[in-house]
């Protein structure tokens, strides 16, 4: 039950490893002008940079200025940073990241969100400091019964779930856990599906036959990720454990290519510093193997979109939750899959509007 303050200190002999294996990178070919996947090009920027240029310590230590802790939940190991608000009465909220990401996704929204709320940013078990999952059975329902018992043992009697990614399935299922304490959810997608009944593709609008169109280009084009996770995540875990820029290349499918180097090694650096690279891609095992809700989620939830991103489409969204209370598109600058990132004021400016819409 005890919690444990918590420092980064990667030894310099890792950075030193890091160094020499970038150094020795084999770099694969390709065929110019084929869209085959994450090109060469970019990974030798990205691997170059990480030589050269990318300065680990100084994101050691933007990370260790935010207080951090550990503590054990059902077997497992889980950091997370905790952040407090002055006001004691004020609303907590569990912020939840997914992959390829880290709590890093978070750091840049920490300072707009925690004028009005404390924050407790946890990463997701099987990633980074948290490190790797030790047995079988760490699902989206699993981690959410832990977020649940982590807002108990800080003493929060009251809270929302924000979500972006697999944290956007982490933590509506906390609200379906734990509604008597979870007053609302914020995620960034909904990822509600169609069921197969003919009957829920009549009379679609325009612009959810477009939302259609690209997530059927998604799992089309760029979904292979997804069945290897699910399917074969140890075959895959031998590469990338191993070798850093493979693991940069696998990472990078899935961080959009407008995004600033710094956040995209940043991240990476955890996954191979902590050595759960292998690890965390096992959570998407876990889910396709875990038991489907037959009920819908009842806590007032809260969608705010992307351009660029993941289109969530309502009358699927309603079917699996009963109370979507917001469901909108952010307006620009905000774009692509990283919003807290990329715009975090205008992503904390929604989440503050949504609680207090709740009276919170």
């Amino acid at each position: 039950m005890s919690i444990r303050p918590f420092r980064i200190e990667i030894p310099q002999t890792d950075l030193d490893d890091l160094q020499a294996r970038l150094a020795l990178t084999r770099f694969t070919d390709e065929i110019a002008g084929a869209d085959q996947g994450v090109s060469v090009e970019r990974v030798k920027r990205l691997v170059g940079y990480w030589r050269d240029g990318f300065d680990w310590r100084a994101q050691e230590a933007r990370l260790n200025a935010y207080p951090q802790f550990t503590t054990e939940i059902d077997g497992q190991n889980i950091h997370f940073i905790h952040v407090r608000n002055e006001n004691p009465d004020a609303l907590a909220l569990i912020l939840t990241h997914g992959w390829p990401g880290t709590l890093v996704e978070y750091l840049d929204a920490i300072e707009p969100l925690s004028r009005h709320f404390h924050l407790v940013i946890p990463s997701v078990p099987g990633y980074a400091f948290s490190g790797p999952t030790h047995e079988l059975g760490w699902n989206n329902q699993r981690i959410a019964r832990a977020w649940a018992e982590l807002m108990a043992r800080l003493g929060y009697e009251r809270y929302g779930a924000v979500g972006n990614d697999g944290g956007s399935m982490i933590s509506p299922e906390v609200g379906r856990f734990d509604p008597e304490h979870v007053v609302g959810v914020h995620v960034t997608q909904l990822f509600s599906f169609p069921s197969g009944d003919p009957a829920e593709f009549a009379d679609l609008s325009e612009e959810d036959q477009a939302g259609l169109a690209v997530l059927d280009w998604f799992w089309k084009e760029k979904g292979a990720f997804n069945v290897l996770h699910s399917q074969q995540p140890q075959t895959l875990a031998h590469a990338i454990a191993d070798s850093p820029a493979g693991l940069l290349g696998w990472l990078a499918q899935l961080f959009d290519e407008d995004l600033d180097d710094d956040f995209v090694l940043t991240n990476a650096s955890i996954h191979w510093f902590t050595g759960t690279a292998g690890s965390a891609i096992r959570q998407y095992w876990e889910n396709a193997r875990m038991e489907q809700p037959k009920e819908p989620t009842t806590v007032p939830t809260a969608l705010a979109m992307s351009e660029g991103d993941f289109k969530s489409i309502r009358r699927f969204a309603e079917r699996d939750h009963a109370n979507i209370v917001s469901w909108k598109t952010l307006p620009a600058p905000v774009h692509g899959h990283y919003a807290a990132h990329t715009a975090p004021e205008v992503v904390a400016s929604d989440i503050v509007a949504f609680f207090k819409g709740l009276g919170q």
